[in-house]
């Protein structure tokens, strides 16, 4: 017989007293976790919105008892403002506050971040006040103090738990569906995936003009290698230019860095090489001309990193 967890919590509130002795942390502190969760979903659906198993992340942090609800506000603020943070559209999220007779038996309170998904809103992840249940009962059963001294106060207490929790799954779901877009660009329709920089896989594509041109290939590999030191970057030359740019909206590139005969000169019609790449941005589609020397820079700073 095999037992699946249904949380990753219950693995950090048994470890509680060994990470209080090993860490020495004083109240207020949290312990995070990211691991396989199972549940018996009746109906999983809607692309990998509901699932039987999943990956989960969640915080226990750990206050003082009196200090919670104050502590249970500051969490439920700052995660919303994460997704805000990173660029999901503040209209598609709402806070819901759970009603006293759908409370889980642990929680004091509960409000969920949900999100407005195709199929309506639903929950995003849920901030919850699991009061002292969990050291409580796991104290009881094991026959193991799981209090935390207080060495201000010189008393033994045990901790309140602040738990926000969701889900990696719904999360990258969460991401995708507010980033797709469709537009009409000269008569055909573009797709495009407008990830905020940190969120995109891919940073920045370089791309060659010609690619049987070899210095403007090998300039433009050079190019890309010099940013692999600061960001993830890739090279294409599979395709012709717009059909490159395109494939590069679709995942959600933020920039692309054309090489063009104009960076290294054309011997043969006698035309001087100006050294410049085309940067150009994913979501307005402008474009500029920079020094290789400064791509670096430009990049970073038009990534805010």
């Amino acid at each position: 017989m095999t037992y699946l967890r249904p949380e990753t919590a219950q693995g950090i509130f048994v470890n509680f007293e060994n990470v209080l002795q090993t860490s020495r942390k004083k109240l207020p502190f949290g312990i995070a976790q990211i691991g396989k969760s199972f549940r018996n979903e009746i109906t999983p659906g809607n692309f990998i919105f509901r699932t039987r198993e999943f990956e989960q992340m969640e915080i226990e942090f750990f206050v003082k008892p009196g200090s919670d609800e104050e502590w249970h506000r500051r969490w439920i603020a700052d995660r919303h403002a994460w997704y805000l943070t990173y660029g999901i559209r503040k209209e598609n999220l709402r806070l819901r506050e759970h009603a006293q007779d759908e409370l889980a038996h642990y929680a004091k309170a509960c409000t969920d971040i949900d999100y407005q998904f195709p199929m309506g809103w639903s929950e995003l992840e849920g901030i919850a006040n699991r009061r002292d249940f969990d050291l409580k009962q796991h104290a009881k059963f094991s026959g193991k103090d799981m209090a935390y001294f207080d060495e201000a106060t010189k008393e033994h207490l045990t901790p309140y738990v602040i738990e926000p929790s969701g889900g990696v799954d719904r999360c990258v779901l969460v991401f995708l569906l507010d980033g797709y877009h469709e537009e009409d660009v000269r008569g055909e329709k573009r797709v495009v995936l407008r990830l905020h920089p940190e969120v995109a896989p891919i940073k920045a594509a370089v791309l060659p003009l010609l690619k049987k041109r070899e210095e403007i290939v090998r300039t433009a590999k050079d190019i890309r290698d010099r940013l692999l030191k600061r960001v993830t970057a890739v090279y294409d030359d599979t395709a012709a230019i717009g059909k490159l740019y395109r494939r590069q909206d679709e995942i959600g590139t933020p920039l692309c860095l054309t090489v063009d005969v104009q960076t290294v000169g054309d011997p043969e019609k006698n035309e001087p090489a100006d050294r410049q790449v085309t940067i150009r941005d994913r979501d307005t589609m402008e474009q500029i001309r920079v020094p290789i020397e400064k791509v670096e820079s430009v990049v970073l700073e038009r990534l805010g990193m």
